[in-house]
Formats: structure tokens, C-alpha cells, sequence
């Protein structure tokens, strides 16, 4: 009885540890092209594995898929865009079927793999500009970060109701 419970616990603990990112997000692509080399090579790179995400620009539904304009970003190393301005361009993810735009809105991070095809020339605002085109096969859309609040405490403020307790009904009030 003694073993199992000691399995039993053994397996709860390390169901915590498990994760619901697939591992074709977590870990790179094979050849780890970045977009300013898909960018340059054109399609001579089409139907290559990759990993890519960033910043969603925009998104646009057509009739059987999404098209998501993404700012690439470096990722980590769990497959999360980082919180910089470093990038490499911008890019095209086409996912297939119906994707709500005010879930996959702009500014919310996201991270795609999928395979290369022929880039496409499309213009942001009136400058013509080529994206590299990422048929996807996994999508990843990542919570939005919890802004931390922070309280300060002055530790030189006196506390008057020391020995006896705070007289307010839900403890201390701070000012």
C-alpha cells in the first residue's frame, strides 16, 4: 500500500510538470531559416520546414482559410515570441478554416509551424512589400502576459494600534 501511494504521488507530481504546448511550437524546425533568409532566397526555399512567430498585425479571413500577417519576433526557447523590437520582417501565416479576429487580434503574440511556399508581394500602407507565405500546420496563440502589481509598504510608517490590533473590520488599511 505504501508503494503505491508513493507511485501514486510520484505520477501526480509529475503530471504538474506536463505540458499542452505541442512540441512542433516548443522545438525548432530543422534548418532554422529565418525570415530575412526566406525573404532574400525568394522560392527556392518553398516547402521547408519552419518555426517562426511574433506579434499578429493583422488578421483576414477568406473563404476556406485565415491569412495572419505576423511581425516575427525571436522566440524563446519554449517557442514564445520574446518582448522586443528586434525583427526579422514581417510574414504570412495561412491557416486553414475560420480563425475570429477578436481572439487572434492584433498585438497578441503567436507562434506558427508549418512549410514554406512561394512568397507573396502585398503593400503595408502604400510601400510594396514580399512575405514570406507559411502554410501552417500548428498554431500556437499565447496568453496575454498579467501585469504585476506591486504594493509598496513604508517601513517607517508607525503601526498605533500595535498590541491591541487594527480596529477596521477587514485589517489594515493603507494610505
Amino acid at each position: 500500500m505504501k508503494q503505491l501511494s508513493v507511485i501514486l504521488g510520484l505520477a501526480l507530481v509529475l503530471s504538474g510538470c506536463a505540458t499542452t504546448i505541442p512540441s512542433s511550437i516548443r522545438e525548432p524546425a530543422p534548418g532554422n531559416i529565418s525570415v530575412t533568409e526566406a525573404r532574400a532566397a525568394g522560392k527556392h526555399l518553398a516547402g521547408n520546414p519552419v518555426r517562426w512567430g511574433g506579434t499578429i498585425a493583422s488578421v483576414e479571413n477568406r473563404a476556406s482559410e485565415t491569412w495572419i500577417e505576423v511581425v516575427e519576433r525571436p522566440l524563446e526557447s519554449d517557442g514564445r515570441p520574446r518582448q522586443t523590437d528586434q525583427t526579422g520582417g514581417r510574414f504570412l501565416a495561412l491557416v486553414p478554416g475560420f480563425l475570429d479576429p477578436s481572439i487572434y487580434a492584433s498585438g497578441r503574440d503567436v507562434t506558427v509551424s508549418g512549410t514554406l511556399q512561394t512568397p507573396l508581394s502585398r503593400t503595408i500602407g502604400e510601400y510594396p512589400y514580399t512575405f514570406p507565405v507559411v502554410r501552417s500546420e500548428q498554431i500556437h496563440l499565447w496568453p496575454r502576459p498579467v501585469p504585476v502589481q506591486r504594493y509598496y509598504y513604508d517601513p517607517f510608517w508607525p503601526n498605533p494600534w500595535y498590541p491591541w490590533g487594527y480596529p477596521f473590520p477587514y485589517g489594515r488599511r493603507y494610505y
